[in-house]
């Protein structure tokens, strides 16, 4: 009797949690990424996740100036994906990144039109009445557009400037503006909301995507896990099903 009834407790601490230790071991893992990757990141994130049990990889898609700004603010973090290299260099500046960022992926600007819409062509960008968007000049797809649009000798008076890629194609794809310029990878996520148009040769600006480990709540460990990850080799075929180019 007195056998079965320390069985019983033995269960019922068991089932409680008591004096077993901790009730959970999940680490959190918290990514911010460039809104031109959430599509492929959140992707990625679950692969990640099925690898590695108790992991759950919070993902937080925005511009990049804007999550870089973030971060140097003291945001937490423990990944930041940026859409090209300058912006990654602000995060770098001010000391919070564990190792350098790798370049994991390669992009490039593409005109995203409405459909149905005036624009058939780089020349419509600038027919009467059209209205198109960028992105503001400091954010990664604003500097590429404007770029790729002076190499094609095309100048466009926006008729707004957006914090990020996303803004940009929500504003084409219900009808506020007629077209806009963002990366390649957002006309394919973006399905038949809008039509893409192709840049000629000297104007398809390419922009290299840099990964880096920060100084984040997560350990070290871990977030140099998810960078490997996601710039290693198991990895490309979801960034080159959504429209990345390699390094």
């Amino acid at each position: 009797m007195r056998a079965h009834a320390a069985a019983i407790l033995a269960s019922v601490l068991a089932l409680s949690g008591c004096g077993a230790g901790p009730a959970s071991t999940e680490r959190t893992l918290t990514v911010l990424a460039a809104a031109s990757l959430a599509t492929a990141f959140t992707e990625l994130a679950d692969e990640f996740e099925d690898e590695h049990a108790g992991v759950d990889v919070r993902l937080s898609f925005g511009g990049s100036s804007s999550l870089a700004a973030q971060i140097a603010e003291g945001a937490p973090a423990d990944v930041f994906a940026a859409a090209d290299e300058r912006t990654m260099s602000l995060v770098a500046d001010v000391g919070v990144a564990r190792a350098e960022a790798v370049v994991f992926a390669t992009n490039t600007v593409q005109v995203a039109a409405r459909r149905d819409g005036p624009v058939k062509s780089l020349q419509d960008l600038v027919g009467p009445g059209v209205k198109v968007v960028l992105c503001a000049p400091q954010v990664p797809c604003g500097a590429a557009a404007r770029e790729a649009l002076d190499t094609a000798g095309i100048e466009v008076e926006p008729v707004s400037e957006e914090q990020s890629v996303a803004d940009v194609l929500g504003k084409v794809a219900s009808g506020e503006a007629d077209a806009g310029v963002v990366y390649r990878t957002d006309v394919l996520a973006a399905g038949d909301r809008v039509t893409g148009l192709e840049l000629p040769g000297p104007a398809r600006v390419v922009t290299r995507c840099p990964v880096v480990a920060l100084d984040g709540p997560a350990d070290e460990a871990l977030a140099a896990e998810f960078v490997a990850f996601v710039s290693g080799r198991e990895a490309r075929a979801t960034l080159d099903a959504a429209g990345f180019g390699t390094p």
